[in-house]
């Protein structure tokens, strides 16, 4: 079978969204270097990938030979190579500082596109950097001069200086995702704040350098407007622990790479990041980009999958047929092929506008930042569960096969289910379109955009867009209906009215593709995408486009 040997430069879609996202400049460099990472992440990352799940999973050295207590967590030595890898790439260092060979910052789309390829390994590898991602953002925006100058550097360590990976910690053992019910207490000590209290899923433990933790000031209020947010650096200038234990380490179903703790803070020296009384308004905005990069492993678990499905099929006989021959086949691969591509330009779409949330020339309004967090809960409600079904279809294309630990598959999809619980489950997703409603009328902005973006379609894009604007009609319908209903209803209704935004926002961006790049195979992926996402002929099928479409849409390149 087919190996494949660079996730960039066998995805040419991909590679079609750069040159339209990035600056000529930008896009010469970047092609270069994202070809590099796609080989070595296709290539040796991947095989460490499969050791560490397998064989070199983390562990607590809770005390050293002598009985004092350490807790320390050992990586392997291939987890430690990766580690480097991927920092020294730039992949959060660059969205903050300049990039040498351009002289001018990156942004957090090309770093969306490095973790897509580097998830496409091992999204246990991406998860730390979406936490040091997320560690960068704060500090940069929030933190003092002085607080900066201690940290910063070392979390946008590109090679230059020591790396201090970040973390987050928010869950609790009596909050989960009720923040509000957190109980870690800071307390004021001869000018300087000490933390005491435990937290209950702490990723990127003993690994990071600096974590952002939410913690109640002794005296504040209750709630999440009690909260504040400090930066506690694992270790103290002497090297040793910093008041930190760690309890055991997590015995989790997948991601297994990342280390997940149990960990309690014992006069944890702490710092305050920005105002006391706003520590849950910025942790919800560093949550919001953890959602973005949440979709961008989803996705690349649904192209992983697809991937190898695609190989296998195309290699495996049965009954005296190539199994790429049978109809059901080529119609099941097609969906997967069409689904995966559209939700890709979705989510990068989404970073596009989220680039112009935080570094636009011009500062953001409500209305776009409101708008973006929509976008971002239901695409990464959407896209975490879509990587549960493209890894439950790849193992079925395999048949017994995909059920064995020596294929990537079953690893796909012990990874792909934790992505529907990090960041927010779709319960919690739901209550964030609603309250985004109630605060921001966002519904409105959204069908806007939606219905502006429609009329703009060239002519011969109306015809399959009927179905999108049916939907509209119907979620304008559902909106009327819910929105004065009682809360009960509200909420009941929550991840339906997700569920509809998600199908027009990604059919719409179907159609935007075709009339944006171009070209008869974009046109039959908007056709197939629609006819699928609104179920038309979903019983009988008699022009079969799937298979029609087959050679074009899965057998050629863009």
């Amino acid at each position: 079978m087919k190996k494949i040997e660079n996730f960039y430069l066998e995805d040419p879609h991909l590679q079609q969204l750069m040159r339209h996202y990035l600056s000529d400049d930008f896009h010469q460099w970047a092609e270069g270097e994202l070809a590099e990472f796609g080989e070595k992440c296709a290539g040796e990352i991947d095989v460490r990938a499969v050791h560490t799940d397998r064989e070199g999973q983390p562990r607590l050295i809770k005390y050293n030979r002598y009985g004092e207590e350490v807790s320390e967590i050992w990586v392997n030595e291939g987890y430690k190579k990766t580690v480097e890898d991927t920092y020294n790439k730039g992949i959060v260092g660059y969205i903050h500082k300049e990039i040498p060979q351009l002289g001018t910052k990156g942004n957090y789309l090309y770093s969306f596109a490095q973790g897509y390829l580097l998830s496409q390994t091992e999204p246990g590898f991406y998860c730390p950097v979406t936490l040091t991602m997320a560690t960068a953002l704060l500090l940069e925006k929030y933190a003092s001069v002085n607080v900066k100058k201690r940290f910063l550097q070392y979390v946008l360590s590109t090679g230059e200086v020591e790396l201090f990976e970040g973390a987050t910690f928010l869950t609790e053992r009596q909050g989960g995702s009720d923040v509000g019910a957190n109980t870690v207490r800071a307390v004021l000590n001869e000018g300087s704040y000490e933390l005491f209290g435990e937290k209950y899923f702490a990723s990127n433990a003993g690994m990071c350098g600096i974590a952002m933790v939410l913690a109640r000031i002794e005296g504040s209020g209750s709630g999440t407007k009690g909260l504040t947010l400090f930066a506690v650096p694992w270790r103290k200038n002497d090297g040793s622990l910093n008041g930190i234990h760690i309890r055991r380490l997590k015995d989790k179903l997948g991601v297994r790479a990342v280390p997940s703790a149990e960990i309690e803070f014992e006069g944890a020296k702490a710092y305050v990041v920005g105002q006391k009384e706003k520590g849950i308004y910025y942790m919800m905005e560093a949550l919001n980009l953890s959602r973005i990069c949440n979709a961008a492993a989803s996705i690349r678990i649904m192209r992983r999958a697809y991937l190898e499905a695609k190989n296998y099929v195309f290699h495996r006989e049965a009954f005296g047929e190539v199994l790429a021959n049978y109809p059901m086949i080529k119609e099941s691969l097609v969906k997967l092929a069409v689904k995966q591509e559209i939700e890709t330009s979705a989510v990068f779409r989404l970073a596009e506008m989220f680039d112009r949330c935080e570094n636009g020339e011009t500062p953001a309004t409500e209305n776009e930042k409101a708008l973006t967090r929509l976008l971002i809960a239901i695409l990464k409600k959407e896209t975490a569960e879509q990587a549960i079904h493209f890894s439950h279809e790849a193992i079925e294309m395999h048949g017994g096969n995909g059920y064995i630990e020596d294929f990537v598959l079953p690893r796909l999809l012990r990874d792909a289910q934790v992505l529907t619980v990090w960041e927010g489950t779709s319960n919690i997703l739901g209550l964030e379109v609603l309250r985004l409603m109630k605060k921001h009328h966002v519904h409105e902005l959204f069908l806007k955009q939606m219905k502006l973006e429609l009329e703009g379609l060239p002519g011969e894009l109306r015809g399959i867009s009927e179905p999108v604007r049916e939907g509209i009609v119907v979620l304008e319908d559902v909106l009327k209906k819910v929105s004065d209903a009682e809360i009960e209803t509200q909420t009941f209704h929550s991840k339906r009215l997700a569920e509809l935004m998600v199908r027009i926002y990604e059919s719409v961006t179907a159609l935007v593709d075709a009339a944006l790049f171009g070209g008869k195979r974009k046109h039959m992926v908007a056709e197939v995408f629609i006819e699928h996402t609104w179920k038309k002929n979903e019983w009988l099928d008699s022009e079969m486009k799937s298979v029609k479409y087959f050679d074009e849409i899965v057998g050629i390149s863009l």
